[in-house]
């Protein structure tokens, strides 16, 4: 069976860096810290005070009153994000057959914002089971992709993947796989987390994930420093609209970039650690490699997981020099989360948009923040610190690793006829 070819013809990105796409690039390209003190409720008690939220975004710019009271902040995100990135695609959606286009939409968590307002509820009325009829509708982390679909009428495969920080690089992939097997032309993809709220940073500092530098909030994103400390959160959405190359060429559509390859892992180590030696990491790499039928020689750039924790970020690098040997010293590495925080179940998609718009503009965004070396990392690869960098890029892949050993890797190509 001929595998079909697949594209990317649309991005929406809703992130701490900027509401649109074009903003988002221009602050990754510029090094900017999307990391500032929280706002979304009072931090004074918790270990960590900071965090990278959505800033100037208004929902009722987008969504009307009565609607946004059936979404949870996840799903109103996801909203924002797919309509841009459809509206940049420039389907038409009564000129194609609903039928053949799907979404496949990703959150690590899913409506937690709504969890946590439902159980205040349920205690403050002295444990009274009065709850909102909206509540599991809101909660469950599959709604968004099913909003997506109804919203827009599109009848193709819809589901969600939840696989911690990696489940919006599963749903991308699975798109990709559903349309180069020919059970699809099109997928709107991605993925939305809204998890920067007193669940999310108490339960993050309790297992000390997350970075407590309340004193160096902006900076505390720091992959590859020997001062990191844990990540720091952000909140948002990235979309795209993927399609099949042949239906994407006979409505005369816009390419981004070409999706080659993808690879998926397990660690098999630990609930929340990396295998030390970054097997699962190598594996997944070595996978959507040979997925992409090319010599790993032809990458020229690594977004990386680089979360800024202690253990991650060594056992990453173990990894990119285990996979790509005496070329790991060629390529061009960053970590974006240094700017824009870890959108944990969104990264994939927001981090998948930041490498294929690296590919467009033949420029490498930047690590930021790094201080001070690491004895145990080899400063020899090419970090990209501190400022953007200009290379032709013609491949990239991008790497999201999540807690229970969930690995994903996803090779965009520049493309070509």
């Amino acid at each position: 069976m001929e595998l079909k070819r697949v594209v990317v013809t649309g991005l929406g990105a809703l992130t701490p860096l900027g509401n649109n796409v074009d903003e988002y690039w221009q602050g990754l390209s510029n090094g900017v810290s999307g990391s500032g003190l929280l706002t979304r409720f009072d931090a004074t008690n918790f270990k960590t005070k900071f965090g990278c939220e959505l800033k100037n975004f208004n929902i009722d710019d987008f969504i009307n009153r009565k609607e946004r009271r059936k979404l949870d902040p996840y799903a109103q995100y996801a909203i924002v994000a797919s309509d841009q990135a459809l509206l940049d695609s420039g389907i038409e959606l009564n000129e194609v057959d609903r039928n053949e286009i799907g979404v496949i939409w990703g959150s690590g968590i899913g409506g937690a914002e709504t969890f946590l307002e439902e159980a205040a509820s349920f205690a403050d009325n002295n444990r009274m089971p009065k709850f909102n009829p909206f509540f599991i509708p809101k909660m469950i982390a599959d709604i968004a992709a099913g909003h997506i679909s109804m919203r827009l009428g599109l009848r193709g495969p819809n589901f969600a993947t939840v696989s911690a920080c990696a489940s919006s690089s599963n749903a991308i992939i699975d798109s990709y796989n559903y349309i180069r097997l020919g059970m699809a032309i099109g997928f709107i993809t991605g993925g939305s987390e809204a998890a920067l709220n007193p669940v999310g940073v108490g339960g993050f500092n309790a297992m000390r994930a997350i970075s407590t530098k309340n004193d160096e909030y902006k900076t505390a994103s720091r992959p590859f420093d020997v001062t990191r400390d844990g990540f720091v959160m952000g909140e948002g959405a990235g979309a795209l609209v993927l399609e099949e190359y042949e239906h994407a060429k006979a409505r005369g559509a816009k390419i981004y970039a070409e999706i080659v390859g993808a690879g998926m892992s397990g660690d098999a180590h630990h609930l929340t650690a990396p295998h030390p030696d970054g097997l699962g990491a190598s594996l997944v790499m070595q996978r959507a490699i040979k997925d992409a039928g090319i010599s790993p020689n032809k990458v020229d750039y690594v977004n990386v997981h680089g979360t800024s924790t202690p253990l991650g970020d060594i056992s990453e690098v173990k990894a990119i020099k285990t996979v790509f040997g005496e070329h790991a010293f060629k390529l061009n590495i960053s970590s974006t989360k240094s700017m824009h925080g870890h959108l944990l179940g969104a990264a994939g998609a927001v981090e998948s948009i930041a490498s294929i718009l690296a590919i467009n503009n033949n420029l490498v965004p930047p690590t930021i923040n790094f201080k001070e070396p690491d004895p145990n990392i080899d400063y020899n690869l090419n970090f990209t610190f501190d400022k953007a960098q200009a290379r032709e890029i013609n491949i990239a892949i991008s790497n999201t690793f999540g807690f229970g050993g969930h690995n994903a890797s996803i090779i965009f190509k520049k493309f070509t006829e």
